[in-house]
């Protein structure tokens, strides 16, 4: 029988749908999952005429495939993962190589390529971003670790990846960097990912609980939204159909029936950790997690809904005024997510020795992958022309976009608050810009007090950068 081309490990959907994209390709699969049923089930309902070789040991699983042997690790991350890898281990041969593919911790990562390396293995920490849609169709991948294990696996993966109309290049996948690079990106990716999702979910609560609108209109206001350069989307284009589909069971809209209690898997608090580590302020990101934690408090909300009262106040305007200036508030908002989630990637990339090329960043998230949007196409460009930009709000499209559109944003904040709907991702996003864009913020008096109480010591205006006082206050 003819050696397997790749393997796969792990029979979940992601597992599945990714095994299944290699085989259309033209690459012959071997698969392993540690349950038998799992494995013959896939076999019987989805490999029938297939490429398709199934094992059921590891040990006839590595036997299968071809040297170098390139092994798709699709578990739970964590210890499941290490698990596998210590199973797979003994077997192996120099120049082999394993791919994690789900979503590991970017330290795990730097931890099992140095481990593999230093024996002769290669390992690949590759992000997948698309779902299980994307997963069978093209993802966006984002792969990091050892540089000669992608060179071998760059055919495969540029084959199974999301391709788009790109003058430098079609396909949506790039070496990412070493180590955990893959991982690190892919944790960011996931999020711009959360901050988007609340900006959106703001935008949608100011329309529909302070405008008013139906979800008729809902549907018929992102349909438009979606058309526009500003916010073509994935999140846009799925929400237009979410304000469309009726619940089966009671032919209402289902939008209106689903418990508005988020949960999330780990990766946006990474990100937010992370953040807090390096020293980049990422107040959206922050935001959109603690609002999914906010949500989870649903029964403690329905208690304090009956004693805590807000301003009252109801919408009098001209709806059809206001909404166009919702859509500037979320594309001002969305861009400092962005913005955000850049920054972090580029400081990652300087401080782990990762050589991040941001524009490729921007290139492979066109495709396949959940944050896909029409204006990703700027912010590559935006890196491109300039490779030592510190911030995406200072790319000259950018810049100008946002200060012809803050007049709405205050706005929409303004008539938030006095409606009292809450909006979080949307304020941290003003005061992102706020900040951002001010020489001289109040922290002048938060050194002062450090100083007081604390002899921390203070830098002064009228003296070289670096020199370092302190006063006795009390004198």
């Amino acid at each position: 029988m003819t050696k397997r081309t790749f393997g796969v490990i792990g029979l979940a959907v992601m597992g599945e749908n990714l095994a299944l994209n290699v085989e259309s390709r033209g690459f012959p699969i071997a698969v392993y999952n540690r349950s038998p049923n799992k494995t013959e089930k896939f076999m019987a309902e989805r490999a029938v005429d297939k490429d398709i070789k199934a094992a059921y040991t590891v040990e006839e699983f590595v036997q299968l495939l071809e040297r170098p042997r390139k092994i798709l690790v699709m578990v739970k991350a964590g210890g499941p993962v290490d698990a596998v890898i210590d199973e797979l281990k003994p077997l192996l041969e120099a120049g082999d190589m394993i791919i994690d593919g789900g979503n590991s911790l970017y330290e795990d990562t730097e931890r099992r390529t140095k481990d593999l390396e230093a024996t002769g293995l290669g390992f690949v920490g590759m992000g997948v971003s698309g779902g299980e849609e994307g997963a069978l169709l093209g993802p966006s991948l984002m792969p990091g670790g050892t540089p000669t294990a992608y060179k071998e696996l760059e055919p495969i993966l540029t084959k199974i990846a999301a391709q788009v109309e790109d003058p430098d290049n079609p396909a949506c996948v790039t070496f990412i960097g070493p180590g955990g690079a893959g991982h690190y990106v892919k944790m960011v990716h996931n999020g711009i990912e959360y901050g988007d999702m609340q900006l959106i979910a703001e935008a949608y609560d100011i329309l529909k609980n302070g405008l008013g609108l139906s979800n008729e209109k809902l549907h018929e206001v992102f349909g438009q939204w979606n058309q526009t350069d500003e916010l073509n989307s994935f999140l846009i284009e799925i929400s237009t159909d979410i304000f469309a589909k009726k619940d089966p069971e009671t032919g209402g809209h289902l939008i209106d029936y689903i418990l508005d209690a988020a949960g999330q898997k780990g990766t946006g608090r990474w990100t937010v950790m992370s953040g807090l580590e390096l020293g980049v302020p990422i107040p959206t990101i922050y935001a959109a997690v603690n609002a999914r934690v906010m949500s989870s408090l649903k029964e403690e909300r329905v208690a304090a809904s009956g004693q805590l009262s807000g301003p009252g106040k109801t919408f009098s305007g001209d709806v059809e005024a206001w909404i166009p200036k919702v859509r500037d508030a979320l594309y001002c908002s969305k861009m400092c997510s962005y913005a955000q989630g850049m920054a972090l990637i580029a400081k990652a990339s300087q401080e782990f020795g990762y050589d991040v090329n941001l524009p490729e960043i921007a290139r492979i998230w066109k495709g396949g992958c959940i944050i896909r949007a029409g204006f990703l196409d700027k912010i590559k460009k935006a890196f491109k022309d300039n490779p030592q930009l510190p911030n995406l709000l200072l790319a000259p499209e950018f810049k100008q976009s946002i200060l012809d559109r803050q007049g709405p944003w205050r706005e929409v904040l303004m008539l938030a608050n006095e409606m009292g709907i809450a909006v979080p991702a949307f304020s941290s996003s003003l005061d992102y810009f706020d900040s951002y864009r001010r020489a001289v913020l109040p922290q002048n008096l938060t050194q002062a007090q450090r100083d007081y109480f604390g002899a921390h010591t203070y830098e002064r205006t009228d003296k070289p950068r670096g020199e370092f006082f302190h006063t006795e206050w009390l004198d």
